[in-house]
């Protein structure tokens, strides 16, 4: 039990190291891509920090399984330099053995990750967007949501913001329709200034195209009725684009995995997609596994004695091996998104996989 907690807390210290360096470097680079972004706005140097902090969170959620190779890797380099993987050994403990306290390590974080990070990722990300919007948009602003009641959105301009709401909708690469379409107005002070109702709408290039429309004036002490106009079509002004609300339509990082699963139910009750956030809320639970392959693949090499060389070659074999297997990881997600694999299998067989994989690797060089 001490030999364990020793690796287990060695495994930890070299954690928070290589994770506190690298997040160190990544919000450098951030704080000087917002810098590079926002070059012809009026911000101050704390909104950009508070950009760059904002997005932190989500860089060290992307950057977990390098983090886990690199502490696995720079762990088992030091103690093989330093003999104590042979003095393990001549107790009669093996490798595969000396191995089961980072893995227990790894897993607990990947706990964490999924349990608390991802609910801070998607409360970030989120505020993160608003903010940016907010900073390149004079009128407020652009926003899409999806619920069960159906597609809310929400668009800025000098003339104040609108709010839109669709029951349903329907896109391909080149269009998006949205069905049964409300639209309030305000003014830049905030009150309401016009309601419009339509059969259907879809962008046409800045503008949005609405067909059997109707309009009324808001106006204070008017019967709005008595000045409203009907419109077998009607162009209003949009600041949204068809690549933007496609793209927010299958976004799924900004919703914590403990809301997804009733997002997923209301959104197939409304008749929406949701591959997308079955194949996320399967791949972020599998999370856990994952993290430990990578622990396994940076064990997988570096389990050895200096004396025998090669440290170097291992050491780059790992990162390499650990790269490939995060892309196929990310090439099954896509898979499954797109559907042409099964939402389990694109979640669960990459990292099931590369245990599998590297428990045999191991148990080949193992000798004892």
């Amino acid at each position: 039990m001490i030999l364990d907690l020793y690796y287990a807390k060695r495994f930890f210290q070299w954690f928070l190291v290589i994770a506190a360096v690298l997040m160190s470097l990544v919000m450098l680079i951030d704080l000087s891509e917002q810098f590079r972004r926002f070059d012809g706005q009026d911000l101050q140097f704390g909104q950009l920090l508070e950009l760059t902090l904002l997005n932190t969170p989500a860089a060290l959620n992307e950057f977990l399984p390098l983090i886990m190779i690199l502490t696995t890797i720079v762990l088992y380099v030091g103690m093989a330099r330093s003999s104590e993987l042979v003095v393990t050994r001549a107790l009669g403990r093996s490798g595969i053995r000396a191995l089961l306290p980072p893995v227990v390590v790894a897993l607990i974080l990947g706990g964490l990750a999924v349990s608390t990070l991802n609910p801070i990722v998607a409360a970030t990300t989120n505020r993160f967007d608003s903010l940016s919007e907010s900073y390149r948009r004079t009128g407020g602003p652009a926003a899409v949501s999806l619920s069960g009641e159906g597609l809310w959105l929400r668009q800025g301009g000098q003339n104040g913001q609108s709010v839109i709401h669709a029951a349903n909708y329907r896109g391909d690469a080149e269009n998006l329709f949205l069905y049964d379409v409300s639209i309030l107005t305000y003014t830049p002070d905030g009150g309401p200034t016009r309601r419009t109702i339509a059969a259907e709408a879809r962008l046409d290039g800045e503008d949005w195209v609405l067909r059997d429309a109707k309009v009324w004036q808001l106006i204070v002490g008017v019967n709005p009725e008595r000045s409203a106009k009907s419109y077998d079509e009607l162009r209003l002004p949009t600041t949204l684009t068809n690549e933007r609300i496609r793209d927010t339509l299958g976004y799924a990082e900004g919703i914590s995995i403990y809301e997804l699963p009733q997002t997923i139910k209301s959104l197939s009750e409304a008749g929406f997609s949701t591959t997308r956030f079955q194949v996320w809320l399967q791949v972020e639970l599998a999370r856990p596994l994952f993290l430990v392959a990578m622990v396994l693949v940076g064990a997988a090499f570096t389990m050895r004695h200096t004396r025998l060389g090669g440290t170097g070659i291992a050491v780059l074999t790992s990162v390499l091996l650990g790269f490939a297997l995060y892309f196929v990881h990310n090439f099954a997600r896509i898979l499954g998104e797109n559907g042409q694999i099964p939402i389990l299998l694109a979640a669960w067989a990459p990292p099931v996989a590369s245990i599998l994989l590297t428990m045999g690797l191991l148990l080949h060089a193992e000798d004892g």
